[in-house]
């Protein structure tokens, strides 16, 4: 895409310094009333140059510890950069942590008004929009409970519902989706799909290089500080997975059983579908899964396999189902370009709870090694009414409890 800069940064330097003794207790300070405070320096950014347009979603990837968050915060004026120079163009809205600025001892509705003002809203029009926020977070009935009465999952809600409120040029926001459960993740691709074709620019921090092969069209991927590739998505995703293998190789892992991670697979479509076909996300106890999803080969696939996992919201996997590629495909592949559709029927034993379904694609690679892909499908919700035990699943079996004789 092209289109005007708003974002423009040249030579971008931040180190920090890190005490390498630290003194914590008077007593320590009594001791040693004469020793110095050591320091080592850590460079975080080093040398980072890029240009973001209007209207585009820019992703900025890497490892843990590689600069992503502090570059973030030096775009957010957070921090204040060494070197370099950074020109913005438009009313920026950092989101670098959701539920930054609320006040616990405040009602929802008093936080929604007092953030949509920091914002830049007036006290009115922040007021106006509290039934749109409230609507998206689905907590009406909670709106005059104190924020510190309140679950985790339902701040992050509030949270982002009010992000979303913002009219702001520039969206700066840091692995937002990797928070929530299954639903609310759903509820907030979507409207990621719809800021992907506003004039709003957004520049997304995030692990989950599906997100940005999905939304993003450009993306910088930085390690150890530095920029590493800037450009495709795609690439900078793939560089990235090598990057996390050679290092996890470095480490003196197993990696027989664990493939190398790769991105050849990019998710057309995906949902669950009620006895009618329609499109739907809640089933009840015992309702088959009917599932229809189609992917789509980035790159030529050589005997690819296809395994469909079903998990809870903290990841636990309740169970999995492997199919390889129809026979009647020419020379067990698919050409890059060409789609795959899963669909059919699985039984049902899940207890009510919010799951997810994913597919993990895999395909030969030289040597006879392995890649791996994990590709989110859908999440859906199962409803009915919960066991005092909380189950996952519920299983038929033939078992008895009898007094054994003779004791």
């Amino acid at each position: 895409m092209s289109g005007p800069v708003v974002i423009e940064a040249r030579g971008l330097e931040k180190t920090f310094r890190i005490p390498s003794h630290r003194i914590d207790s008077l007593k320590e300070r009594a001791l040693h009333p004469f020793r110095r405070m050591e320091y080592r320096q850590f460079r975080a950014l080093e040398g980072i140059d890029l240009d973001v347009q209007r209207g585009e979603f820019f992703g900025i990837l890497g490892r843990n510890g590689s600069g992503k968050s502090t570059l973030l915060k030096v775009l957010a004026s957070i921090y204040r950069a060494d070197a370099g120079r950074i020109r913005m163009a438009g009313r920026v809205a950092p989101f670098i942590e959701l539920g930054v600025g609320f006040n616990p001892d405040l009602s929802a509705r008093e936080n929604v008004v007092l953030n949509g003002v920091m914002m830049g809203l007036s006290r009115r029009e922040a007021a106006r929009r509290l039934d749109a926020v409230l609507d998206f977070a689905e907590l009406r009935e909670f709106v005059d409970l104190k924020l510190k009465n309140y679950s985790s999952g339902m701040q992050v809600r509030l949270a982002f519902a009010v992000m979303i409120q913002s009219d702001s040029d520039i969206l700066l926001i840091d692995e937002v989706l990797a928070v929530g459960d299954a639903a609310f993740q759903r509820k907030c691709t979507n409207v990621f799909d719809e800021m992907r074709g506003s004039q709003r620019t957004i520049v997304l921090v995030t692990h989950d290089m599906g997100v940005a092969q999905r939304y993003c069209q450009r993306a910088l991927l930085l390690e150890e500080g530095r920029q590493f590739y800037l450009g495709d998505p795609e690439t900078a995703g793939r560089e990235y997975l090598r990057i996390n293998f050679e290092r996890l190789r470095e480490s003196g892992a197993d990696l027989e059983e664990v493939g190398f991670p790769d991105l050849h697979a990019r998710l057309v479509e995906a949902s669950i579908h009620g006895e009618k076909g329609d499109p739907i996300s809640v089933l009840g106890e015992g309702d088959p899964i009917r599932l229809s999803a189609t992917l789509e080969a980035r790159r030529e696939l050589v005997h690819p396999r296809f395994r469909v996992l079903c998990v809870t919201e903290d990841g636990s996997t309740v169970f999995e189902l492997e199919r390889p590629l129809d026979s009647g495909a020419e020379a067990d592949r698919l050409q890059n370009g060409e789609q795959a559709r899963i669909s059919g029927r699985i039984d049902n034993p899940l207890k009510p709870g919010r799951y997810m379904l994913k597919c993990v694609v895999a395909r030969a690679r030289e040597a006879g090694d392995l890649a791996l892909q994990v590709v989110d499908l859908t999440g859906f919700e199962v409803r009915g009414t919960p066991g005092t035990a909380n189950p996952i699943v519920s299983v038929d079996a033939e078992l008895e409890v009898r007094p054994e004789e003779g004791r």
